[in-house]
């Protein structure tokens, strides 16, 4: 298998951390750590802290990604030797997730496949460490897919877990003739409990959202299951801060915009999924990222609109104290579930909450499903490419060649290539780029600087995306491409929601969907995600810098000055 390049349980590689990263397994590290104590202490020569976004070892056959992170016996070195992969059930950035079979049991699974190739940076191979280090480490629960086992071989890493085959959340709601409160609180006392017991076991989601949930199978009573860890995180119960902006634009707290939160934000995506569940749109809405943003950091909730005048006061309080933009008056997990509302659930109105409420969650199905797809095509397309002119853009700023570009280097860099940048703006993106404060900006903290200055659309992966709907090459996404598109399983699509979707997109109202107006609705609550998590980190990096530019994060700040 060769030499591991990097350890989980080395030295944190997440530079947003303001206290130091804990390790997936504290008590076997202290072990580790008491056993390998030198004697006597050796005093060695400084060495410049590794870039984690270098690429010269990782990706290569020798990266041995699972060393010390899976336990004894799970970790194989021959999946075919336990099961058989079938047929694709979908793909990402990093690899592909299969159909499984166990040889012996014959029970259908799901593997995800993560090549190995495509783990292009030290941070590419810490996520996925992280990953398989939190899903190794949370106990069995109903509520959370398990990890059965974790195999390595010279191309990828192999996860075989759970096969959820039941579809999505909102899928199961709309395909449902009835919707009540009811049942809004059943799936809401399981993203409750599914938070109870990360936070219970250390672990902070951080990215919670009706994708992450999947239904197990097609039976009515089939339990809901969270999917998906890959932005998850150990945290200390003391207190510990992050200040890495991840998640979904939509169902991001105050405080990741601000930089400073805890666990109290899976609490807080928890309630942007109840409000939707109760009405069917996103509490906090706009037509870019930036506004979505804003509306976020505003924190104006609307109670008006319909159905909420139908809904009970008790289930309106819920869903306040879940969203309380104080983090230190947001209700626990544990607090959530001995909530009056949810502790009363089976007793809860089973009036239909309206058809209003259906035909908005499958719209907002639907245009999940045309915007997952588009992110499939750029995922698909893009390449290092852009990173690598960033990477050479920085090698030729930091001219003493200390790994960081200073402000004056920074400065001088700019200026050659022609930016008309003046100084004060110059230093307004250094300090909001420059995450650790030490005064120079490291590579990570560089490409914030050039994504925000490029603003980088990326408009020829939005273009390849958009030529995928616009079959007929007419410059236009017309609705019978819109309906071969977005069809379902069974190859059918609910022309009413194509039409809702057209009227939402098709801002001219000319019946067909033009590429600004593709690309308008692509910048509005996109999980880039999809397409590169590196983009994606960026991304709200630059996202943050006009946030701090505009003054928009000073609104709702004396929430946050209070727990600071």
């Amino acid at each position: 298998m060769g030499n591991t390049c990097v350890c989980l349980a080395g030295e944190p590689k997440d530079s947003d951390r303001k206290q130091k990263k804990p390790s997936p397994r504290p008590q076997q590290q202290q072990q580790q750590q008491q056993q390998q104590q030198p004697k006597t202490r050796q005093h060695k020569p400084h060495r410049p802290r590794p870039n984690p976004y270098a690429e010269d070892t990782i990706g290569s056959p020798s990266l041995h990604v699972l060393k010390d992170v899976v336990p004894l016996g799970r970790h194989r070195s021959r999946i075919g030797d336990k099961y058989v992969l079938g047929s694709e059930l979908g793909r990402g950035e990093f690899g592909i997730t299969y159909l499984c079979t166990d040889k012996e049991t014959r029970e259908a699974l799901a593997c995800k496949s993560i090549s190995k190739r495509k783990l292009r940076t030290a941070v590419d191979v810490e996520d996925v460490r992280r990953e398989v280090a939190i899903m190794s480490t949370l106990p069995d629960h109903p509520n959370i897919v398990r990890l059965r086992a974790a195999y390595e071989d010279a191309d990828a890493v192999h996860l075989v877990m759970e096969l959820c085959e039941g579809g999505e959340l909102f899928d199961r709601i709309v395909a449902k003739g009835h919707y009540s409160e009811r049942a809004a609180a059943a799936v809401a006392r399981t993203v409750a409990e599914v938070v109870r017991m990360c936070h219970a076991n250390g672990v902070m989601h951080r990215d919670l959202k009706p994708e992450n949930f999947l239904y197990a199978n097609k039976k009515e009573n089939s339990p809901l299951k969270a999917i998906d860890f890959g932005l998850s995180v150990f945290f200390r119960p003391a207190g510990e801060r992050f200040s890495e902006i991840v998640g979904s634009p939509y169902y991001m707290a105050p405080e990741v915009l601000r930089r400073n939160y805890g666990p109290e934000i899976d609490i807080w995506s928890a309630g942007v999924i109840l409000y939707i569940l109760l009405c069917g749109v996103p509490p906090f809405w706009a037509e870019t990222e930036q506004g979505v943003a804003r509306a976020i950091l505003r924190g104006a909730i609307d109670f008006q609109r319909e159905p909420w005048p139908q809904v009970s006061e008790s289930a309106k309080s819920l869903v306040k104290q879940m969203l309380d933009p104080d983090p230190k008056r947001r209700l626990t997990a544990q607090q959530v579930l001995e909530h009056p509302w949810l502790q009363n659930a089976k007793k809860a109105s089973n009036v239909p909450l309206g058809d209003i409420v259906r035909a908005r969650l499958k719209q907002f199905s639907v245009m999940n499903r045309f915007k997952k797809k588009a992110m499939r095509v750029i995922a698909e397309h893009l390449s290092v490419e852009e990173v690598e002119v960033i990477r050479d853009m920085f090698k030729l700023m930091d001219t003493d060649n200390n790994g960081k570009v200073s402000f004056e280097e920074l400065k001088t860099g700019l200026q050659k290539v022609g930016s008309q940048l003046a100084e004060s703006e110059m230093k307004l993106l250094m300090e909001a780029a420059d995450v650790d404060g030490n005064g120079a900006l490291d590579y990570g903290e560089f490409v914030a600087v050039i994504i925000h200055l490029q603003r980088l659309s990326n408009d020829e992966h939005l273009r390849r995306a958009f030529m995928f709907f616009d079959k007929d090459g007419s410059d236009f996404i017309e609705l019978d491409e819109l309906s071969e598109a977005l069809a379902d399983e069974s190859g059918q699509t609910d022309i009413n929601v194509l039409h809702d979707i057209l009227r939402e997109v098709d801002t001219d109202q000319d019946g067909r969907i033009s590429y600004e107006e593709f690309v308008a609705m692509m910048k509005a609550g996109t999980d880039w995600r999809k397409a590169s998590r590196q983009y994606s980190r960026e991304r709200f990096k630059s996202l943050s810098m006009n946030l701090m530019k505009d003054g928009s994060l000073s609104m709702g700040k004396e929430a946050t000055d209070l727990y600071a």
